[in-house]
């Protein structure tokens, strides 16, 4: 097997650690401890937040991943995990605050939000989510479709959302389980094969060993996805070499 690329479509999960977020290329992420126990690289296209919807935005409109995608071995659908958050607010008054002038009132209703998320995620029992899991399943399939309809045999791998005890959302988190159903549905369907993030590090998050936050992730849970996927993704290898090899 030669040094593969792998195409990792993420969100701050893959890039935070446990006092913060990276730079792509730190070596103890998750993306590119899998990378390089198959003996590879990654080529990572991540940002905070992401949801399926946004990794799709990106596909349609970063020329860095149309310039990346025919020299990728396997797709790394990392997303699905930020739409099951509680957002109280709905997203595009969310994301509009930034742009709220003058800078005063800015952060005047930034903050406001911030204090008042985690009493609105109990008090609305955590709904709506930042995507609803029907959406998230038809993003992952448009990504899906766009990509193989220029690499049909890229082999592809997804996730299931993980935990989180984060007080920032009043530690609720009732999404989630929606959000794993729907995703399991499409990747049986899809012929998507799946890491599931709650068996991987769920204890790490829940017992405090992750980031202070409670929803990203130590150097330990990101040892513990990397080595996973990379097994996964060397099975997945493995099985094309030996299918081209019959044929």
């Amino acid at each position: 097997m030669h040094a593969p690329t792998l195409l990792v479509f993420g969100d701050s999960l893959s890039f935070h650690g446990p006092d913060g977020p990276y730079p792509a290329d730190e070596e103890r992420l998750w993306p590119n401890l899998a990378a390089a126990a198959l003996g590879g690289r990654t080529e990572l296209f991540a940002g905070g937040g992401w949801t399926a919807r946004d990794a799709f935005w990106a596909l349609a409109g970063d020329p860095r991943i149309w310039a990346t995608l025919p020299k990728a071995d396997v797709l790394v659908l990392a997303v699905g995990s930020m739409d099951t958050l509680p957002s109280p607010l709905p997203t595009y008054l969310r994301e509009g605050l930034r742009y709220l002038r003058p800078d005063p009132l800015r952060r005047f209703v930034r903050d406001r939000y911030i204090a008042a998320q985690p009493w609105l995620a109990r008090a609305t029992r955590g709904r709506p989510v930042a995507l609803p899991a029907g959406l998230t399943v038809r993003y992952l399939d448009r990504i899906l479709d766009s990509i193989r309809a220029l690499r049909p045999d890229l082999p592809a791998v997804g996730v299931l959302p993980p935990t989180h005890r984060a007080a920032s959302y009043g530690l609720v988190h009732t999404g989630r389980l929606a959000g794993a159903r729907a995703i399991r549905a499409w990747g049986d369907q899809a012929g998507v094969p799946l890491l599931d993030l709650v068996e991987l590090v769920g204890e790490h998050v829940l017992s405090g060993r992750g980031n202070p936050d409670g929803i990203h992730w130590g150097w330990e849970g990101h040892e513990q996805v990397g080595k996973a996927l990379a097994e996964l993704i060397g099975s997945l290898l493995a099985g094309k070499s030996d299918e081209h090899h019959v044929g």
